[in-house]
């Protein structure tokens, strides 16, 4: 039976890989692992094949709170932060609000922390992610966009929120290399500009906004240049930039007029 792992002894191994926050990820196998020595070095060894820390933990924090993270189910990004805080301060008290693209619900579980008098829906064409979204608390329908949320949220939504996949799918290959070891396009692929699924994200939240109501999503570089022709002809307004604490583009505000 195997000794239980030191910490330094994990830090130095995850280091050795490649791991830039090698002492917090051996922080966390060794908590996954409940002190159990073959579990932890089950768990470092699926680590090193590449496979998100998420995944393995079970979980991640996200705005403050912990969100579970099934194998199979895009992990949430410490820059979408920035949507959902945005798109919280945007939901009224008793407002409705729709997360697509909801992935593990970790937006629509930050809205309805801080919104709990708020009516939140979301959506994913996953089910694997929908299972996720619902361990989460989350109130999550499977379906493409907008195409499971109830006829009655017509024109009667706050706020629409998204994370949607928008990355040219030419680009694909670029991304950290162990990423389609574990995982599959469907959250990444964006289609040719890596905007296909934004217009349509763009087009569905028309109809389901009230007038004056906002549209957050992710997105970066020059994509909202790339959009700013579909939010106009949709009804929206100039859209505002969300930009980082290192001034890179994360998303956009957009009103509908």
């Amino acid at each position: 039976m195997p000794q239980v792992l030191a910490g330094s002894s994990v830090t130095s191994r995850l280091a050795a890989a490649g791991f830039l926050s090698a002492g917090e990820e051996a922080r966390l196998l060794r908590l996954a692992s409940g002190g159990d020595a073959v579990r932890l070095e089950a768990l470092i060894e699926r680590r090193l094949t590449g496979e998100p820390l998420a995944w393995i933990t079970g979980s991640i924090r996200f705005c403050g709170a912990d969100i579970v993270v099934r194998r199979g189910v895009y992990v949430p990004r410490p820059q979408t932060e920035l949507i959902a805080k945005a798109a919280a301060r945007l939901l009224p008290h008793e407002g409705v609000a729709v997360d697509v693209c909801t992935g593990s619900g970790a937006l629509a579980k930050i809205l309805a922390l801080r919104r709990p008098l708020a009516r939140i829906l979301a959506t994913d064409i996953d089910p694997v992610a929908v299972a996720c979204a619902v361990e989460n608390g989350v109130d999550a329908l499977c379906g493409d966009l907008y195409e499971p949320l109830p006829a009655g949220l017509r024109g009667a939504v706050d706020v629409v929120v998204a994370a949607a996949p928008d990355v040219p799918t030419a680009e694909l290959m670029f991304l950290q290399r162990d990423t389609f070891t574990h995982e599959t396009t469907t959250a990444y692929d964006g289609g040719a500009d890596g905007a296909a699924v934004l217009r349509r994200v763009v087009a569905g939240a028309a109809p389901v906004l009230r007038r004056g109501g906002a549209l957050v999503m992710e997105l970066g570089g020059d994509e909202p240049s790339v959009i700013a022709e579909q939010l106009r002809e949709a009804g929206f307004g100039v859209p505002r930039i969300i930009i980082d604490s290192d001034g890179d583009v994360r998303g956009i505000v957009a009103r509908r007029r």
